[in-house]
């Protein structure tokens, strides 16, 4: 899947691009039927909401299940990603991020490169999200909310939030998020929310600033994310576990558009458990990827 001239020039101005139902109902039912086994399992990679056991936060699935596996390389994600960059891609980062009726905790105002950047030492922003919809997504059920066109404003100065939820950010603060609102339109846009069916898929530039309130609907909202990196950009620190911020930085080949339908072979080598070099960190910046080897 190509991006048009329109598309193109569209993310420029706003930093995000909204494709409703583009995966099938057979498409996502087949993530989707996967999902409560992974949540399910007693591991670091599943990061579970302060005082409940409900998932926030499932990491690297594409590396142990199969279905996911398949959606990492899927070309109606890749594709216009690496139409946006003009270069190849590596999988930064694989989540499946579970905002659980009733039990779903707020996500704050952010931008992804400024974690990447001050976690993992990416270089530039040349990184995206890709987030496609497990759930419908309304306005009841915790929506991501963006602040368009704010990834104009390049990295913006966040702190460290460490405890206001249990998964920790690079936040903006509150009279910040005012002034780009303002900027933005105000009340006539200053905040857009993408709603739609299951299947519906988001790219959006990783200094675009955006959030999602708690979920007190009786509805789940749970979507995958993926975080593709230009292969020239990879990290420089490993200073995060590799379940998190992912150390292969091979570029992706895309399956054909059915893999979501046919069982195509992949590879899913942490499918027996994590392996100890899959938790082992450092704070000792590299050069370049040989010396991560």
């Amino acid at each position: 899947m190509r991006l048009s001239k329109e598309q193109l020039e569209q993310f420029d101005r706003e930093g995000y691009l909204f494709f409703p139902s583009l995966f099938t109902p057979q498409e996502t039912a087949t993530l989707n039927a996967a999902v409560p086994e992974l949540y399910s399992r007693r591991e670091a990679y599943n990061v579970r909401e302060r005082g409940s056991d409900a998932v926030r936060t499932n990491f690297g699935a594409h590396m142990y299940s199969e279905p996911f596996a398949r959606l990492g390389r899927h070309p109606r994600m890749v594709e216009p990603v690496e139409d946006l960059f003009g270069e190849q891609l590596y999988m930064h980062q694989f989540k499946i991020n579970g905002k659980m009726a009733f039990e779903g905790d707020v996500w704050q105002w952010h931008q992804d490169y400024g974690t990447w950047m001050n976690d993992d030492l990416m270089p530039t922003e040349r990184a995206m999200n890709v987030a496609i919809f497990l759930d419908d997504v309304n306005e009841f059920n915790g929506p991501l909310m963006f602040i368009p066109g704010s990834h104009k404003k390049g990295v913006i100065d966040a702190k460290h939030d460490l405890t206001t939820t249990s998964y920790p950010l690079w936040t903006v603060d509150n009279d910040l998020i005012a002034q780009l609102v303002a900027r933005a339109g105000g009340k006539n846009g200053g905040i857009v929310s993408p709603k739609g069916p299951a299947g519906s898929m988001i790219l959006f530039h990783s200094c675009l600033v955006h959030a999602s309130t708690s979920n007190l609907s009786p509805w789940n909202r749970v979507s995958v994310y993926l975080s593709l990196c230009a292969v020239s950009n990879h990290i420089r620190r490993h200073k995060r576990p590799e379940y998190i911020a992912h150390r292969d930085f091979s570029p992706i080949v895309c399956l054909p558009d059915d893999c979501l339908l046919k069982d195509y072979p992949v590879s899913v080598p942490w499918k027996h458990g994590l392996p100890a070099s899959a938790l082992q960190t450092t704070d000792v910046p590299f050069a370049d990827a040989k010396q991560a080897a």
